[in-house]
């Protein structure tokens, strides 16, 4: 009886967000183009005749900017400085998470004119599906080739964390244009429930990155006891405090980390994991061994992360104490999933809203 009064207050809350969101928006149209930076892991297969698998989208409301809103310089394209830029993966598999995502920021952005996505992709096709929903989002479309990180992934808790695209955010320096000089990483299985510009503005300090972190967590878990006995490799915590911090939201100093060239310092430990055997959990553990320790901290409210129970049950959860910014379905259970099944959990009514997914006849 507990949890369904602090459920109901809590849905009664992000109802009132939701609502009372404001709804001047727009967006100049659509520059869905593909990147030429870096051909070496950029190279796009040959284009596919084949009609996209049978996924059908409805359109998204059109949302306007606020008055106060600074002035769009089209001129400027990605350049421009007034942009938020957001960084998000699209394959088959996650689309309808990512569409959701997408329609949740616009919903909430005081600005979402001022909202550019770049979309990662190593799948064609993608691109009418998103412009099908949100037709004049402004966005670009990056290949990211498999095969630049296929031979470095070795073997997870779950096959999904396998996949080389969620390898794909160790690339974003490279990735998007030299103008962009930060970007908002985030996973595809969330949804944002306050103004996104909020997240931009996070002051990174010295730090290359910021994410909500958690300390009380036991960090020790991330690595393999051959790690730790090691010191060649736990050594590469000395002298940091080091936290665990989920990569699903991440604002990044793309600048300073291409200074630092950090994607080839994520590879060697990559490369490490292959011959040792240093981690088990997929894409996360390099993040930490470069990062944890030197993170800017960010409010937990933009990470309520843990959603999607654990990666093996997939068990309901509920949300972590205080306000709510950001809900991550992190883990094996997905909201459209349960809720397709007939067996959601709970939260998952908070991600339907944002659902465009409609099956096509």
């Amino acid at each position: 009886m507990l949890w369904i009064m602090r459920f109901s207050g809590l849905f009664t809350a992000l109802l009132a967000v939701i609502v009372l969101s404001p709804s001047l928006q727009s967006f100049p149209p659509a520059e869905a183009i593909r990147s030429s930076h870096l051909d070496a892991y950029l190279r796009f297969p040959p284009s596919s005749d084949a009609p996209p698998r049978r996924f059908s989208f409805r359109r998204s409301p059109v949302f306007r900017n606020a008055a106060d809103c600074p002035a769009a310089d089209a001129d400027s394209g990605v350049c421009s400085p007034s942009l938020v830029h957001v960084a998000i993966t699209l394959d088959f598999e996650y689309l309808r998470g990512s569409i959701a995502a997408v329609h949740s920021i616009l919903q909430h952005s005081s600005c979402p004119e001022s909202v550019f996505f770049h979309f990662l992709v190593s799948e064609t096709d993608l691109e009418s599906l998103v412009r099908s929903s949100f037709p004049e989002l402004k966005f670009k479309v990056y290949y990211f080739d498999p095969e630049t990180v296929r031979s470095m992934i070795s073997t997870s808790v779950r096959q999904a964390l396998e996949q080389p695209l969620n390898y794909a955010r160790n690339y974003l320096a490279g990735m998007l244009e030299p103008c962009v000089r930060r970007v908002i990483y985030l996973d595809s299985d969330l949804i944002v429930v306050d103004d996104i510009a909020k997240l931009w503005r996070t002051d990174l300090g010295s730090k290359t990155i910021g994410a909500p972190e958690y300390c009380h967590a036991n960090f020790t878990k991330y690595f393999t006891p051959a790690f730790w006995s090691d010191e060649r490799f736990s050594g590469a915590f000395q002298g940091r405090s080091p936290c665990y911090f989920n990569t699903g939201v991440m604002v990044m100093d793309l600048e300073r980390w291409r200074k630092v060239g950090y994607t080839e310092v994520i590879e060697r430990w990559m490369e490490i994991q292959k011959s040792d055997r240093i981690y088990e959990l997929g894409s996360l553990p390099p993040f930490l061994l470069v990062f944890a320790g030197e993170v800017a901290p960010i409010e937990h409210r933009w990470n309520q992360h843990g959603l999607g129970g654990d990666n093996v049950r997939g068990s309901c959860r509920d949300l972590h104490p205080g306000p709510v910014s950001l809900l991550h379905w992190s883990g094996s259970g997905k909201p459209w999933f349960r809720l397709d099944s007939r067996k959601p959990c709970p939260l998952d009514t908070l991600w339907a809203p944002y659902d465009l997914y409609g099956h096509s006849r």
